[in-house]
This record gives C-alpha cells, sequence and structure tokens, in this order.
C-alpha cells in the first residue's frame, strides 16, 4: 500500500520545461481557467494523456479485445462530458487539454453565473458557498459529471443562497455586462 504521508505524483512534467511556446501556453490556461498552479495543469494533462494512451493501443487490438475495452472508456468520458453523447471512438484522440479543463467545477461555477470571475469561483468552492444537488464540494479540480452539471448552486447553509445578498447582485451585473459585451462582439 505504501506510506500514507508519501503520496505518489499523479503528473508527468513537460519533456521540455523550458520552451518558450509551451510556458507561453501553460500561462495562457493558467490565467483562462484560473489554475492555481502548472502542477494541476499537469495533472489534467496527465489524464489526458492516459485517455488517449489506451485508445491507441486499443487501435493495434483485434476486433473482440478491442469492442470490450472500447465501450467502459467511452461510456466514462461521455459520462465525465469529455466528449460529445454522440462521439465515436476516433473522438478521444481529437480531444483535448480544454475538454477536461471545461469540466472542472471552478469553471462550471463560473460558467452558469454564481461567481463574476473565475478567481471568485474558485474562491466560492473552497469556501464551502458551493455544493453539488444535496453534497457540498470544496475541491475546484472536481470533474462534474454530465448528470451532476444542473444540480450546481449554492450551499442551503450559505448567506450567498439569499438571493438578496450584496455579493450575489454585484455577480447578476458582471454577468449582464459580460453577455452584452459578447453580443455586441458577436
Amino acid at each position: 500500500m505504501g506510506d500514507p504521508r508519501k503520496q505518489r505524483r499523479k503528473y508527468d512534467t513537460p519533456r521540455f520545461p523550458w520552451r518558450t511556446d509551451v510556458l507561453q501556453e501553460e500561462l495562457n490556461l493558467l490565467g483562462q481557467y484560473g489554475l492555481r498552479n502548472k502542477r494541476e495543469l499537469w495533472r489534467h494533462k496527465t489524464m489526458l494523456s492516459k485517455f488517449r494512451g489506451i485508445a491507441r493501443s486499443l487501435i493495434g487490438e483485434t476486433r473482440k479485445e478491442r469492442q470490450k475495452m472500447e465501450e467502459p472508456l467511452l461510456t466514462r468520458l461521455k459520462k465525465l462530458g469529455i466528449i460529445n453523447e454522440t462521439a465515436a471512438f476516433d473522438d478521444i484522440l481529437d480531444s483535448t487539454i480544454e475538454d477536461i479543463l471545461e469540466r472542472r467545477l471552478q469553471t462550471i461555477a463560473f460558467r452558469k453565473g454564481l461567481a463574476k470571475s473565475i478567481y471568485q469561483a474558485r474562491q466560492l468552492i473552497t469556501h464551502r458557498h458551493i455544493t453539488i444537488g444535496n453534497h457540498l464540494v470544496t475541491v475546484p479540480s472536481y470533474l462534474v459529471r454530465r448528470e451532476e452539471e444542473d444540480q450546481i448552486a449554492y450551499a442551503h447553509q450559505s448567506p450567498l443562497a439569499n438571493p438578496s445578498h450584496p455579493l450575489r447582485k454585484t455577480i447578476a451585473v458582471a454577468v449582464t455586462t459580460e453577455k452584452e459585451t459578447q453580443l455586441q462582439e458577436g
């Protein structure tokens, strides 16, 4: 089992850590999705590479073995929302890191308008203001399944559950101005 105080790393670091294009891409993703550090990004990249590695290895298998392993992988990725419900097996190889980062609780809470910025969404999650159904989730990197997406709301014991809370009013104003700017641009 191993020593619980010495956990294994759940990520792989980049092969060429000092390439400017890699550094710039990572920095953009950190800012866009409100990640705390690059380890969070690397953990999700490692998860994606494992999914894609399994898909690549299944391509060389026989038809019977491929079918046996293909279904559980597809259903898992569809449940997580990383690929579409109508996606085929080849779409696993086309998935990107943004597909996984869009499924994080922090990102979905921001997109639903529960926070006025991606960083505030992270703060609300860690301060126990966001629930999924009846479960309080304090991990911003929690990957939200498709069926849980509609259940994301403010916690009942949170002061933010009151619609007249001053923070909720500022969030509503920020969301409406953001939608107006998107309509003007698009």
